[in-house]
């Protein structure tokens, strides 16, 4: 079975950094495409951050310059660096891994920024 396991959220203050990992297990073939969604409260689960096997990646518009999506292919994992955090950034996040005929959802990891 296929499964992802996120890690790394948790309290920060504004203008923070956190770092989180995402790590696939039960699968031996590369994702096409790993990312990073986001869900406020009250709000629609939306792309982060996204990056193809060996292309380059892709942002939100609220997140560019301040957050940076990296992968590990030969272990099929996948890394979101952010800095300069601001409340509005207070989400669950949710690691993604596609593949034709595959779509795995991690169970998210909070992060929340104190203003």
């Amino acid at each position: 079975q296929v499964q992802l396991a996120e890690s790394g959220g948790g309290l920060v203050q504004a203008g923070g950094s956190l770092r989180l990992a995402c790590a696939a297990s039960g699968v031996t073939s590369l994702f096409g495409v790993m990312g990073w969604y986001r869900q406020a409260p009250g709000k629609q689960r939306e792309l982060v951050a996204s990056v193809i096997s060996y292309g380059r990646p892709n942002y939100a518009d609220s997140v560019k310059g301040r957050f940076t999506i990296s992968r590990v292919n030969a272990k099929n994992t996948v890394y979101l660096q952010m800095n300069s955090l601001k409340p509005e950034d207070t989400s669950v996040h949710y690691c993604n891994a596609r593949s034709p005929g595959m779509n795995v959802w991690g169970k998210g990891t909070l992060v929340t920024v104190s203003s």
